[in-house]
């Protein structure tokens, strides 16, 4: 039987969810303005272990959302989930952040979008199709009028700048899942459930973020 925990952290959204056989059970998150991740993420770890009946000890792996995403919130929850594997002993799942928030769509036709606010009209984006696929690679990209305009299928796009998007974006096969704003653990459990009993997994000394911008520190100026 086997026991994944999944941790998202790249957006607004802390999540912890466990999965059994790639279902979860399990799931506690919370948004906030405040990115509250430090404070909330390991009492998740416990409410969720707790809520299932099972011990730290019945892990089979632990998953971590890899990013793109918030340099902050990337790192607590990676921190999180190497402490994890090297105290139990158990291998770390790394699961693209994009393809975790896609997954929240059901498609039968058409690309799906998922975006990542970036600041300004800058965004994370990749292209899926509705079985998950990769169309195209994740990039950082400023949105125009002239965005995706290459594409005649339908675009279902979701994240978290929808309503800044949408201002720009308005061509008539595009269509925004406003419903769909922030990646999920929930959406993760059967992504590592198939990269756990494939092997596919990454090393814990070595792993680190897909952070896709260099990490800017800014000093304010003289008054």
């Amino acid at each position: 039987m086997s026991y994944i925990l999944n941790i998202e952290t790249a957006t607004k959204n802390c999540s912890v969810a466990l999965a059994k056989e790639g279902q979860t059970i399990v799931c506690y998150e919370t948004a906030e303005e405040g990115y509250s991740h430090a404070e909330k993420l390991h009492v998740f770890i416990e409410q969720a272990i707790k809520e299932a009946g099972i011990s730290y000890q019945d892990l089979s792996a632990i998953a971590v959302s890899q990013g793109p995403g918030s340099y902050t919130g990337l790192r607590i929850g990676v921190s999180a989930a190497k402490g994890l594997c090297y105290a139990l002993n158990i291998p770390l799942v790394a699961i693209d952040t994009l393809k975790a928030l896609a997954s929240q769509v059901t498609a039968t036709d058409g690309l799906i979008v998922p975006m990542l606010d970036a600041r300004r009209m800058e965004v994370y984006n990749a292209i899926f199709t509705p079985n998950l696929e990769n169309n195209r690679a994740t990039q950082a990209e400023i949105i125009t009028e002239e965005s995706f305009s290459g594409i005649g299928d339908k675009i279902y796009f979701v994240g978290d700048c929808a309503q800044k998007c949408k201002t720009v974006l308005n061509r008539e096969n595009f269509i925004f899942l406003e419903e769909v704003v922030y990646p999920s653990a929930k959406e993760m459990s059967k992504l590592s459930f198939e990269k756990f009993v494939n092997n596919d997994t990454v090393d814990v000394a070595y792993f680190e973020p897909f952070y896709l911008k260099d990490f800017m520190v800014t000093t304010p100026k003289a008054k």
